[in-house]
C-alpha cells in the first residue's frame, strides 16, 4: 500500500530511543469531546457510528491535528469495539458512557460469545478509517492504532459498564480462574489480529490501553494481565517481522509493576501521573523508552503553572527515549488553549537550537 511521505517521524525516533531534536507530543482522547468541532460532528451522529463510519473516523482523527502542533494522531475508535466483534452489544449512554445491555454473567455465558473472529469482516471499518487517515495526513505526522487489553476489556464484559472495584470482574479471578484465563486468551487472539490488521491498514505505532490495572495486586496482574500483554507483543513481532512498527503499553495504576512492563515486549512504557519521571526511569532503566505523564487535571491550573509543571516534567524524564503525554485521557470539560499551551511548553522547552 502506497502512503504520503512522512515529514515527521520524531515519535518513531523516540519510541526506540534515538535522538530528537524536539520532544514528541501527542494526549489520549486528542480526538474527543473537549473539542467543540468534535462536539458538533456528535450532534449529528451516535459515538459508534462514528466509529464505524471511515469518512468520520478520519474526520474526527484529523480535528487536534489541524487545530495543534500535535506530533502524532491516534486512530478515533473506541477499545469496546473487541467485545462488539465477540458478538456482545454495547452502547454509548450520555452521562454514564459504555453499557452492556447484556453483561457476562457466569462462565457459560462465554459459549454465547464469538471465541474466534474474521477481524477483517468485524472490525473491517477500523482498518478503511485508518488507510484513510493515512492518506488524509498526507504523512503530516504518524498514526496511532490500538486495542484494549485483554483484562481490560474482560472486566467491562462482566460488569457491563464502568465500576470503581470492578468486584463482579475480579470475582471471576477467584472463583472461575481457569474460565478466566480462557476468556482472556480468547480476547488477546482477537487482539492480536485486530492489531495486526491495522499494522497492515497502514498504523505506524500501536497502544495497548491497559485501562483497569490498577485494580489488581502484583500477583493478579502477572497472572491475569501481564501473561496475555506479553503475548500480545511476542506474536505480533513474529506475524510482522521486520515490518513491525513501535509498541507502547499502558497499563494505569500500575506502577507496581513498571519493571514487569519495561521487560514484557514493548518498546514503550506509559506512565501515569501517580509515579515521578526520575522513578519511572529508574525502575524502567534505559532499554525502553518511557510515555507520559502530566495530570490531566494540571490542564485546569492557570498558564504560569501549567508551564512550571511542564518544565518539571521535562527535566525530570530527559530528552532521549520520551515521548510526552498526560498521564491519562483528557477530560471533556477542559479548555483546548490549555491543552495548546502544554504541547507548545513541551516543544518549546526542548527544542535543539
Amino acid at each position: 500500500m502506497e502512503f504520503p511521505a512522512l515529514k515527521n517521524d520524531l515519535i518513531l525516533r523516540a519510541a526506540k530511543g534515538q535522538a530528537v531534536d524536539r520532544t514528541p507530543v501527542w494526549v489520549m482522547r486528542q480526538a474527543g469531546r473537549y473539542l467543540p468541532e468534535f462536539q458538533e460532528t456528535r450532534r449529528q451522529h451516535d459515538f459508534f457510528t462514528i466509529c464505524r463510519t471511515p469518512a468520520l473516523a478520519c474526520e474526527v482523527t484529523l480535528q487536534p491535528i489541524r487545530r495543534f502542533d500535535l506530533d502524532a494522531a491516534i486512530i478515533f475508535s473506541d477499545i469496546l469495539v473487541v467485545p462488539q466483534a465477540m458478538g456482545m452489544e454495547v452502547e454509548m449512554v450520555p452521562g454514564k458512557g459504555p453499557s452492556f445491555p447484556q453483561r457476562l454473567e457466569a462462565p457459560a455465558d462465554i459459549e454465547k460469545l464469538k471465541l474466534s473472529v474474521d477481524v477483517k469482516s468485524e472490525l473491517g471499518y477500523v482498518f478503511d478509517a485508518i488507510t484513510l487517515t493515512r492518506q488524509q495526513l498526507e504523512g503530516r505526522v504518524p498514526l496511532i492504532g490500538f486495542c484494549g487489553a485483554p483484562w481490560t476489556l474482560m472486566s467491562y464484559m462482566i460488569e457491563g459498564g464502568g465500576s470503581p472495584t470492578l468486584s463482579r470482574a475480579k470475582a471471576w479471578l477467584y472463583r472461575h480462574t481457569e474460565a478466566s484465563h480462557r476468556l482472556l486468551q480468547a480476547i488477546a487472539d482477537v487482539c492480536v489480529d485486530f492489531l495486526h490488521g491495522q499494522v497492515l491498514a497502514g498504523a505506524q505505532l500501536l497502544q495497548v490501553f491497559e485501562s483497569h490495572a490498577g485494580l489488581l495486586g502484583p500477583q493478579q496482574f502477572r497472572a491475569f494481565s501481564l501473561h496475555y500483554l506479553q503475548q500480545i507483543a511476542t506474536k505480533l513481532r513474529a506475524r510482522l517481522g521486520g515490518s513491525c512498527v513501535p509498541m507502547i503499553v499502558f497499563a494505569k495504576g500500575a506502577h507496581y509493576a513498571l519493571k514487569d512492563l519495561s521487560k514484557c515486549g514493548y518498546d514503550v512504557v506509559g506512565v501515569d501521573w501517580t509515579t515521578g519521571p526520575r522513578e519511572a526511569r529508574l525502575v524502567c532503566g534505559d532499554k525502553v523508552a518511557l510515555q507520559g505523564n502530566l495530570d490531566p487535571c494540571a490542564l485546569y491550573a492557570p498558564q504560569e503553572q501549567l508551564e512550571k509543571m511542564v518544565e518539571e516534567l521535562v527535566s525530570g524524564f530527559g530528552k532521549t527515549g520520551w515521548i510526552a503525554n498526560l498521564g491519562h485521557g483528557i477530560y471533556p470539560d477542559m479548555d483546548p488553549q490549555h491543552l495548546k499551551t502544554f504541547i507548545d511548553t513541551v516543544h518549546t522547552l526542548t527544542q535543539s537550537h
